[in-house]
């Protein structure tokens, strides 16, 4: 007799993260692999982050402060908010998962973009809620289309602005026209990872003002992709009080290790490291905005640090032919998108490789 589990499950795939570089060496017989496929820092971590992590492994047999008490104060210090507003977990994965314990029965309706972060759908599939998962429109959010299938009885709103995977963001003004539209009782879960990469002038870069306004938002941001700590594995989310308190309620007390919390309050100080990473995406931006030009290849231009592009062949058979030559992408997926791959922007160097990898697939 088999052991029972939650139907929910059968509805539900594995996550699959990109290619370890080593497996790829390993399987493959490579010596040389560029990893092109998680939207990692190609800089790694800065100075100040290794002094932390070496200062705190001589305290790794204690527990970290299970509150987390002095990295609140610190990121709410740097975004002008009270550390009641402030919530670390273990990366923004893990504020995903408790965001649909807190607040998904069996049944309720939750709003999605049909290509956005997958843990979004996962988590809310394991809830057991009513989905309604908006098409894009030029491989970028149709809020439009979200304003159709929104009710007041919708239970919570999934946005990802810049979106992963495609780049694509939308502005101030939409935000706006959104908020409005949404019932003060309706949860709205504004994720923006990619947020330090976003230079477009209508990007909405006041977003943590629209907390002022509207209670019902959570505003999601992480030090993964800018900051480069994604292996440490530590987002924040800021909002009202009150919300982040019943997600606090089902927190593991100690989901943000000693280390982490060390690490990540060093690098909120770091603005030297994020500017020089900044600079160089924006560069590896324009350089494989040309490359796929030349290639006649279609791409979706990014407020973040990867690029979706065409490859106008199987986006599979194309990650691993690249794969083969020591590059590791990602397909987007799905029938519609069978074409479409995501490629990281990394140190121009390893764009350039992957431009020659890629020249020689096609």
């Amino acid at each position: 007799m088999a052991v029972r589990y939650r139907k929910e499950l059968d509805s539900i795939s594995p996550y699959v993260p990109g290619k370890p570089i080593d497996d790829v060496k390993r399987e493959l017989g490579l010596e040389r692999v560029i990893k092109l496929a998680s939207n990692e820092n190609p800089f790694g971590f800065s100075d100040a982050v290794r002094d932390a992590v070496m200062k705190a492994l001589e305290e790794v047999n204690l527990y970290p402060d299970g509150n987390a008490t002095l990295l609140k104060e610190k990121i709410a210090a740097k975004y002008g908010v009270t550390p009641d507003m402030v919530l670390p977990t273990c990366g923004s994965d893990e504020m995903v998962d408790l965001i649909a314990k807190t607040f998904i029965d069996q049944g309720s309706e939750v709003v999605m973009a049909e290509v956005t972060f997958p843990r979004y759908i996962s988590t809310s599939r394991m809830m057991g809620a009513d989905l309604k998962i908006v098409p894009m429109k030029d491989m970028a959010y149709d809020l439009e289309g979200f304003k159709k299938v929104i009710t007041p009885n919708t239970r919570l709103v999934w946005l990802c602005n810049p979106n992963n995977p495609t780049g694509t963001f939308f502005t101030r003004d939409q935000l706006v026209d959104i908020m409005e539209h949404i019932s003060p009782e309706t949860l709205v879960v504004y994720d923006e990872a990619y947020y330090e990469f976003a230079s477009h002038p209508d990007y909405p870069k006041d977003s943590l003002d629209f907390l002022k306004k509207y209670r019902n938002m959570l505003v999601m941001k992480t030090l993964s992709k800018a900051y480069g700590i994604a292996g440490l594995r530590i987002g924040f989310t800021i909002g009202d009080a009150t919300v982040l308190g019943l997600i606090n309620r089902i927190r593991n007390p100690f989901n943000v290790t000693l280390i982490t919390q060390a690490a990540a309050m060093a690098a909120i100080d770091d603005d030297d490291f994020l500017v020089k990473v900044i600079e160089n995406n924006n560069a590896g931006k324009r350089y494989l905005y040309e490359q796929f030009e030349k290639l006649g290849l279609q791409y979706v231009k990014t407020e973040a640090n990867h690029i979706a592009f065409n490859a106008g062949k199987d986006g599979t058979v194309v990650f691993n032919e690249l794969l083969k030559k020591g590059v590791i992408i990602r397909p987007i997926g799905g029938e519609k998108y069978k074409t479409w791959l995501r490629v990281s922007i990394g140190t121009m160097e390893e764009n350039q490789e992957f431009i020659k990898a890629l020249r020689e697939v096609l």
